[in-house]
This record gives structure tokens, sequence and C-alpha cells, in this order.
């Protein structure tokens, strides 16, 4: 079941649905890198809101990496779906996620500054998720960072992954446009799904452009 051409299709679709936050001057668009870097840039310009990235990452599980079972940010770790994952698999990974972390923040901050979230609606997007695990995690960084209110938007996800963020203390409102119930992975639902790269998600947010 395929829902959008591209990443650039479910942006505009995304924005449509967000105009009531166009010209707040307290918004900021926060991209999941990579894949959320092209939805975030056409976002933040139809919005005319500042675009940042967030940096966090899933923890995979050992024996099926694609399976989250929480994340890591530079700040702090959610575990989910964890049960009979060993102590030492999850710090391994969470110090080796950080690792990798680290040096995306030195990538995308090589020139900028990361933008201040405190008293800010903060808009969380992404070009689809699974879990969520991840979207969690850097809504429990931003209100940590005294965020004013944090929404998510997104263009597909499980009902059930929909559901579990509504009903989670660190956001605001979901904003999804599809909850199929064949849900086996992001990229099924799009025409074209390319990989982006480190360098064209930097180029998409130094450029603001999709």
């Amino acid at each position: 079941m395929t829902m959008f051409k591209d990443r650039i299709d479910a942006g505009r679709q995304l924005a449509e649905k967000l105009t009531i936050y166009k010209d707040q001057e307290n918004v900021l668009i926060l991209a999941i890198p990579r894949g959320g870097l092209p939805l975030g840039a056409i976002i933040a310009k139809s919005l005319n809101a500042p675009l940042d990235v967030a940096l966090s990452k899933k923890i995979g599980h050992p024996y099926n990496k694609e399976y989250a079972i929480g994340a890591v940010s530079l700040e702090s770790t959610i575990l989910d779906n964890a049960i009979g994952v060993t102590k030492g698999y999850i710090e391994e990974e969470t110090k080796r996620i950080r690792k990798k972390l680290k040096k995306r923040y030195e990538q995308y901050y090589s020139n900028r500054s990361p933008m201040n979230v405190k008293d800010k609606i903060v808009i969380i997007v992404d070009d689809g998720i699974a879990t969520g695990n991840t979207v969690l995690a850097t809504a429990e960084l931003v209100v940590g960072q005294k965020a004013k209110e944090v929404i998510v938007a997104i263009p597909v996800a499980p009902k059930s992954t929909r559901d579990s963020l509504k009903s989670s203390s660190y956001i605001d409102d979901v904003i999804c446009l599809q909850t199929p119930s064949n849900f086996q992975a992001v990229g099924q639902f799009y025409m074209e799904f390319p990989q982006i790269t480190d360098e064209e998600a930097i180029k998409i947010l130094n450029s603001g452009i999709a």
C-alpha cells in the first residue's frame, strides 16, 4: 500500500495539517536525521519556522537490529521491550550509539550551534515511525530542556504506536496522516524511499530547503 510519492510529498501533506503554527515566533521544527530532514525542511519553510535536528537513535534488539528496545540521546536513555536483554548489551550499545551521536553532533554543528528549545513549541518530524522509541527519547530530551509544548508530526505509523505516543506525558499532540493495519516498515508506504546520507541531511539543514 503506497501512500506517498516520496518524502517531499509526505512533507507537503504534513505541512497542510500544521498551518495553525504558521508565523508563530516560538515554533521550532526538530527533524530526526536523516530521513526526517527533507520533511522538516518543507514544514519549516511552510510554517516560516526555524529548522534544527534531534540527535537520538534507537537501540536495536541483539537478535534483530531493526526491532527497537529503546533509544538513546546524548543525555538520556529510554528502554522498552527489553525483557531478556542483558544489562551488558544495553550498556555497550548505549556507549556505541553515544559515540556515533557525538560524531554526528560534530558534523551537523560544525558551523552552527543547536537551537535553544526553552519556551518553544517544538514540532518533532520524522518520515515515519515503527516503535516510536526514537521520537519518545527526543520528546523526553526537549521536555527536559524546558520546551513549552511538544508536537509529533509523522506521515505514517502503526496505530498502536501513535496511541502510545499520544498517551505519553512528554507529548502534547501527535499529527499522524496514516495508521495502516499492515505496517511492516516505513519504506513500504513510499513509492520512492532512498537512503539519506549525512552529507545530504547536513546540506538540507544548512540551506533550510529539501
